[in-house]
């Protein structure tokens, strides 16, 4: 009787166990593949919903701004292209609107993203040109940061510039004219660019201590829409290109 009630006792302990024990449970992952193609049906309520905006946005890309004489092209590669000359020489333009003493605009070559074709300019050409969100900046720079600048233009075979011509031989820049002036390191100089390269972007030098900068907040892309139909409202189209304005010397 003693060993039946042991044994019962012993079971009452191991059942107590067994059950007061906190539960184990293991996730499992079940991976399911969705097929997306014609075999799923339109929502046609997204579709009428969106439908008059998308006319609206290709209505407004197809608008016709402007025409250019050229082709305006653009290269990694070459020291000088009509697609730089023309971003940059529409950038001072804008910048003197601004601050009417400004001098030289500058760009980089792989901030300008797309061709514009001979003929017809629409607003998408532009947003395809310059596909950023960045905002035209104008800086005070001293003569010795100038100096930096020109060498960077130098060492990297070339940038987009406009009011700026200078020959670059055995990678420094020599015969340097600033607005049709010979360069002077002792004098300070205003410069149109954007607030990307203003911040130091591909890896810009000579920018980073201006004795002033001032933010315009204007994007460069619209800048660069209303100077081109403030060209066609004067009767002129785009005639830019290529016009020795950085030449390597060998």
């Amino acid at each position: 009787m003693r060993s039946y009630t042991k044994i019962l006792a012993l079971l009452v302990v191991a059942s107590t166990f067994t059950y007061c024990r906190t539960p184990q449970y293991s996730l499992q992952q079940e991976k399911i593949n969705y097929k997306v193609d014609n075999s799923i049906a339109e929502d046609t309520a997204i579709v009428n919903y969106y439908i008059p905006f998308k006319h609206k946005l290709e209505n407004e890309m197809n608008r016709v701004i402007g025409y250019t004489e050229y082709s305006l092209t653009r290269s990694r590669s070459q020291v000088e292209t009509s697609a730089g000359n023309f971003f940059t020489d529409a950038l001072l333009e804008i910048g003197k609107l601004q601050d009417p003493n400004a001098q030289v605009a500058l760009a980089t070559k792989g901030g300008i993203r797309a061709d514009i074709k001979q003929g017809n300019v629409t607003v998408g050409n532009v947003f395809e040109l310059m596909p950023f969100e960045n905002a035209v900046t104008i800086l005070e720079i001293s003569g010795e940061d100038m100096n930096t600048l020109l060498h960077f233009i130098a060492k990297t075979e070339g940038q987009p510039v406009s009011g700026l011509k200078m020959d670059i031989k055995a990678g420094k820049p020599i015969n340097v004219f600033i607005a049709n002036q010979p360069f002077d390191i002792d004098k300070t100089y205003k410069l149109v660019t954007y607030d990307y390269l203003a911040n130091g972007g591909d890896y810009m030098e000579g920018l980073n201590n201006p004795i002033k900068r001032t933010d315009t907040g204007i994007i460069v892309r619209k800048g660069l829409i209303d100077y081109i139909e403030k060209l066609t409202k004067e009767g002129k189209t785009i005639n830019t290109q290529i016009d020795g304005r950085i030449k390597v010397i060998k």
